[in-house]
């Protein structure tokens, strides 16, 4: 008996096939038959590997993590077998004023250096017009009054090179007369720059010194027995204030004098830098008369300075005795220090790494520091080098039979690096070649007693040029910084290039283009009949030469449509009267 179909087909009663068993899926791929059904599709080899590729990364899922490896490896072959040629390399212009190019601006001008016949001597009329018509004088009186009991004693430890010690024996002597203290010789750190043991006594007369203080601030060579008993006669466990730089006369006040009054002995180590320009007028006339007054050198230096002197007027007694003195500051600290890149390559490189951390271990490679050689060069922080001196000297009108006394320490690759100052100045000389090797033996391993040899021939010249930093006209004064990235207000160069009567002419180099679409200079025609945009008031304030700067209350309104462009190209210059409204826009 055969089981009926409960659909019917077309009106036909033909019996159906039995249904054949379902079979588990485990085992269907395994089933071989010889026929295959019309219904299912012929699987083709492309057909087969498709499906079992997607079968194994179905069942293998870890493979996704060894595709991108196998992809990463691939286009890295490819990329090292590929020519680099075809791919196109982007140069980035380096900002205006990063870097040095000053050989190129030399090798210019030199041309026009070499032809000038002009007469004018610059060493004979530096001091033609003095000041107002008379003399110098000084200005820092001395008290007559005797002084109050003692607060307490105060020792300092001033660290650096001659400069830096003679500012902070200067600060020291202010702090110590404001707070009614009594001054400890100070003493001077051992540096591994300079690796210089110098006392005070080997350097300064000590006797002159504390005399010439005597009735303004107390200084003694020694504290006394019984105070020192409490600090088993060691200065070294002296409380020790850590003094942030430049704080002001305030913070002594408040707070240094008290510990001063409980402890009655303090110490402040390292001192460099630690007491703020910014003070008022008994503190000024206090450091004024440490500087120019009470600092006098040891006679053995003075007698050799002055002998060098002596040797200096007569090898230049073709101009009346009359020579120029530069502080040139390229030794290799000061280059390492200042982080500026100059023309030196990879080699220069090198070295300015291993100075830095042979001088400074540490202080240029902590974790974040970051040196942008650029930025600081823009930014006017990198030491002159002895071609932009001798550039600077001779636009100033300085001609190469100028006699130069060339105050410095050992110049960093001085064979490359002082050839073109030599070109321009042939009648260069140093205190090298002025002394004989006896004369200068007692000195050479003393790098402050060196300096102080080179402080009194250059004391003695008629015009001293230290070239620490930036093209200015005022190294250690006021200087008319520029601006970067944005807009200078009108202003007027007498406030700057002062002299009187006014015989100062500016002149305004262009390194880079100076364009409109850049920023560049504008400047207002018939300006010097303008009320100054700054008056130069002389008074005791921030700057060493004691003036400051103050706007007038009634200034004229400057229009923008007054002014009139004075774009320049690169290596051209611009010679600027001394009182013409002159500004600048956008970036330089």
């Amino acid at each position: 008996m055969h089981p009926k179909n409960r659909v019917p087909n077309s009106g036909q009663s033909s019996p159906s096939p039995p249904a054949s068993p379902v079979q588990s899926p485990k085992y269907h791929h395994g089933r071989k038959s010889g026929r295959s059904s019309p219904f299912q599709p012929v699987r083709t080899l492309a057909h087969r590997l498709s499906w079992s590729l997607l079968y194994v990364l179905l069942r293998r899922q870890r493979i996704f993590l060894v595709v991108p490896l196998v992809y990463i490896s691939g286009m890295l072959l490819y990329m090292g077998t590929a020519s680099v040629d075809v791919v196109p390399v982007v140069r980035h212009k380096p900002s205006a004023g990063s870097v040095y190019r000053s050989p190129q601006v030399y090798e210019k001008l030199k041309v026009y250096m070499n032809a000038d016949n002009s007469s004018a001597d610059a060493i004979s009329t530096v001091w033609r017009n003095s000041y107002r018509g008379g003399l110098w004088r000084p200005c820092v009186s001395k008290s007559s009054e005797d002084l109050p009991e003692s607060n307490g004693y105060i020792y300092v430890e001033a660290n650096g090179g001659l400069n830096q010690q003679r500012t902070s024996i200067c600060n020291a002597v202010a702090v110590a007369g404001y707070l009614n203290a009594t001054l400890l010789i100070p003493n001077f750190h051992f540096h591994s720059i300079w690796r210089d043991p110098s006392k005070f006594k080997d350097i300064y007369d000590e006797e002159y010194f504390i005399n010439t203080l005597k009735n303004d601030v107390r200084v003694v060579d020694k504290i006394p027995t019984y105070i020192m008993e409490r600090f088993d006669n060691n200065l070294t466990n002296v409380f020790n204030f850590r003094i942030k730089a430049w704080s002001s006369i305030r913070y002594y006040r408040e707070v240094v004098l008290p510990k001063l009054l409980e402890e009655k002995v303090i110490r402040i180590s390292p001192f460099a830098n630690r007491l703020s320009f910014d003070s008022p007028p008994a503190v000024q006339r206090l450091r004024c008369l440490a500087n120019y007054e009470a600092l006098r050198f040891s006679s053995h230096i003075l007698n050799l300075g002055e002998t060098l002197v002596a040797r200096m007027k007569e090898r230049s007694a073709n101009s009346g005795g009359k020579y120029l003195s530069v502080h040139l500051r390229f030794e290799e600290d000061m280059v390492a220090f200042s982080c500026c890149v100059f023309d030196g390559g990879e080699l220069e490189k090198e070295d300015m790494i291993k100075a830095r951390e042979r001088g400074w271990k540490g202080k240029f490679t902590k974790p974040g520091r970051v040196i942008r050689p650029g930025a600081i060069r823009i930014n006017g922080k990198c030491p002159l080098t002895p071609l932009e001196v001798g550039l600077m000297l001779r636009g100033m009108g300085f001609d190469n039979n100028t006699y130069i006394f060339l105050a410095s320490g050992k110049i960093y690759n001085s064979e490359k690096t002082m050839a073109p100052l030599l070109e321009m100045f042939p009648n260069l000389q140093t205190k090298e070649m002025l002394a004989s090797e006896e004369e200068l033996a007692p000195y050479k391993r003393f790098s402050s007693r060196m300096a102080a040899i080179d402080y009194t021939v250059c004391l003695h010249s008629e015009v001293c040029d230290d070239s620490r930093w930036e093209f200015s006209p005022f190294p250690d004064g006021p200087q008319e910084q520029p601006s970067i990235g944005g807009e200078v207000t009108p202003h007027q160069h007498d406030s700057f290039l002062y002299t009187e009567p006014q015989t100062c002419t500016g002149l305004w180099l262009a390194q880079e283009d100076a364009l409109v679409v850049n920023g560049c200079l504008w400047g207002i025609p018939e300006s010097h009949k303008i009320i100054r945009s700054f008056m130069r008031i002389f008074s005791i304030s921030i700057f060493r030469d004691g003036s400051s700067f103050n706007a007038p209350r009634i200034r004229r309104k400057v229009e923008p449509e007054s002014f009139t462009l004075l774009d320049q190209t690169r290596i051209s210059s611009l010679v600027i009267h001394w009182q013409p409204q002159l500004g600048k826009l956008g970036r330089m």
